[in-house]
């Protein structure tokens, strides 16, 4: 997964919930090791009292676009690939523009 062009990730997810919390952790999980000093990362564990409420991943990237994606229905690879598709964009604007 390309995230050199992230500069934002916000993530809301209850633990408790096994189709929402899997999917948020993962993406976490694949953020490189010094992902904290080049984005913000704001994660955000919801009670057990708020199993219902949707899981949600917001991503800004250095153009400014913003995805916000529900993590009920995408899996990870869903995710990967729209995370790889605009990076890929960016990067080729990068190339172009020197």
């Amino acid at each position: 997964m390309i995230t050199r062009f992230l500069t934002s990730v916000s993530t809301s997810f209850s633990p408790f919930n096994p189709k929402s919390g899997k999917t948020a952790r993962n993406f976490l999980a694949m953020l490189p090791p010094n992902a904290r000093s080049s984005m913000a990362i704001n994660v955000k564990m919801l009670p057990r009292s708020e199993v219902a409420k949707p899981a949600v991943l917001a991503l800004t990237f250095k153009d400014g676009k913003e995805m916000k994606l529900d993590l009920e229905q995408l899996k990870i690879k869903d995710i990967m690939i729209e995370v790889d598709r605009h990076s890929r964009m960016l990067g080729r604007q990068e190339e172009l523009n020197g």
